[in-house]
């Protein structure tokens, strides 16, 4: 049965399907991986959740509050062998309610636009509509944009 959980990121099961994560990142994005890697830093993160099957960390997701009712998504992953099974979407789903229950309004969040198709696909799939790139992602080719009203 699967079980999500919320914490934060001193949890050690979301640290290391963090680095699973910065692992497939520094592959799919090569040489611009340092440029995305600054904004993906996990130590002032106070909500996360990781989901979990039989006791065993699956996946991860996290909100990070950016002002004004607004959070950005941040750091969804699911392993590799785990993937096409939804786990995203209740990730993702969980995330949103948490936000709602922090008194949010909307979600942001920013994917890469060529390396990530999957996770295009999943946020369309989620009724996340692409907004112009934000904040330090403003002209970057490489990013897509998007935001969800909650």
């Amino acid at each position: 049965m699967l079980t999500i959980k919320r914490t934060d990121s001193t949890d050690q099961d979301f640290v290391d399907l963090v680095k699973l994560l910065d692992a497939d990142l520094a592959i799919r994005d090569g040489a611009e991986h340092a440029f995305y890697d600054q904004f993906n830093k996990i130590d002032a993160i106070k909500y996360a959740v990781v989901a979990y099957e039989n006791s065993v960390p699956l996946g991860c997701g996290a909100i990070k509050e950016m002002g004004n009712e607004v959070v950005e998504v941040k750091r969804m992953f699911v392993k590799q062998k785990e993937r096409g099974k939804g786990i995203a979407s209740l990730i993702l789903s969980d995330l949103e309610q948490w936000a709602r229950e922090l008194g949010m309004k909307k979600c942001l969040l920013e994917t890469g636009n060529k390396n990530q198709p999957e996770a295009v696909a999943l946020y369309h799939k989620q009724g996340y509509k692409i907004i112009e790139n934000y904040a330090q992602y403003a002209g970057v080719e490489g990013s897509v944009c998007f935001e969800k009203l909650i």
